[in-house]
Order: structure tokens, then C-alpha cells, then sequence
């Protein structure tokens, strides 16, 4: 629950809510978290035993804090929340700007 997050937590959700957002890539990782939010330990896992690999070949600030995160069901869903949030956002920026 969103009690047992520290404020470095939630903001580092935040922050990776919003690389989604501006990435253009939205509908494919959420399409991802919801496919994965069933087996998310597994996919927490996968992602430790191949950390190394990654942090070789691009740099991955946070990439471990993101597996121990997203071990968690409740946070996936926290991620998909803001996500949310942030396109409602910029459909409503989009609605005025055409008005």
C-alpha cells in the first residue's frame, strides 16, 4: 500500500510513470504490466538474474530498485494509476489547446 512506500519510492515510480508517458510507447507497457502483474515476482526475478547483462550494456540508473519494486503487485498497479493520470492530463492539456 501506498503507506509502506518511502518518498524516494514513490517519486522513483513517478519518474518512471513519466519516461513512459514521453516515450510514446503508453499503450505497449501498459499492455506489459497488465500481462505481467499476475507473475510479477518472476518477472522481478528475470530481471535481477539478467541485471548484470543489462547494466553492460546501457546505463540503467535504477534498474535494480525498479525489480525490487515491481516484485510488488500493488506497485504495478500504483505505476499503471499514474501513468493513467498523466495521459488523462495531457488529453485534457489537448482539449484546451484545441478550443
Amino acid at each position: 500500500s501506498n503507506e509502506d512506500l518511502s518518498k524516494n519510492d514513490i517519486d522513483f515510480i513517478n519518474r518512471l510513470a513519466k519516461k513512459i508517458h514521453s516515450s510514446g510507447f503508453v499503450t505497449p507497457c501498459v499492455l506489459f504490466l497488465e500481462m505481467v502483474r499476475p507473475i510479477s515476482s518472476l518477472g522481478s526475478h528475470a530481471m535481477v538474474f539478467l541485471g548484470p547483462i543489462i547494466n553492460g550494456l546501457v546505463q540503467s540508473d535504477g534498474y535494480y530498485r525498479a525489480a525490487e519494486l515491481l516484485n510488488n503487485k500493488e506497485i504495478i498497479a500504483i505505476l499503471l494509476d499514474e501513468i493513467e493520470r498523466l495521459e488523462m492530463l495531457d488529453s485534457v492539456d489537448d482539449n484546451r489547446s484545441n478550443n
